[in-house]
């Protein structure tokens, strides 16, 4: 048993997030477990690029509302317990919504590479503005 110190939180890095988007990571890959997790803040209108992981990606919303959407347009209102999976290999983003800030645990499995993201390009106004009419 072992206890893990809270870490530092950090502002995202603009190259993958538009918004104010802040990481407080508290799980990482130690062999033999292959888990990444993290608490992910999103201020409203913020939002993560199109990305997909190589082993899929699970996302606990701990507080507000936000979006996960999909390349075929799905689009997951989600909410405060709402737990959401994404396949592997499944290019999505997820975020806020315009007026509301969300935060959840993002957990996905790492590979020998890395931790399994493919991070593409920004979502853009339009699609996330498509989000909120659906």
């Amino acid at each position: 048993m072992e206890l893990t110190p809270v870490n530092d939180t950090v502002k995202a890095p603009a190259a993958a997030f538009t918004g104010d988007v802040y990481v407080t990571p508290f799980k990482k890959a130690e062999p033999p477990s292959r888990l990444v997790a993290a608490l992910v803040r999103f201020t409203p209108g913020a939002r993560t690029n199109w990305h997909s992981h190589a082993v899929g990606q699970t996302l606990h919303v701990t507080e507000g509302v936000g979006f996960v959407v999909n390349r075929d347009g799905k689009v997951i209102r989600m909410r405060a317990g709402d737990t959401v999976w994404t396949s592997p290999g499944e290019e999505h983003w997820h975020g806020g919504t315009n007026s509301t800030c969300m935060s959840h645990i993002a957990m996905v499995e790492g590979t020998d590479d890395g931790d399994g993201t493919t991070w593409l390009e920004p979502v853009t106004d339009e699609q996330y503005a498509t989000a909120h009419e659906l």
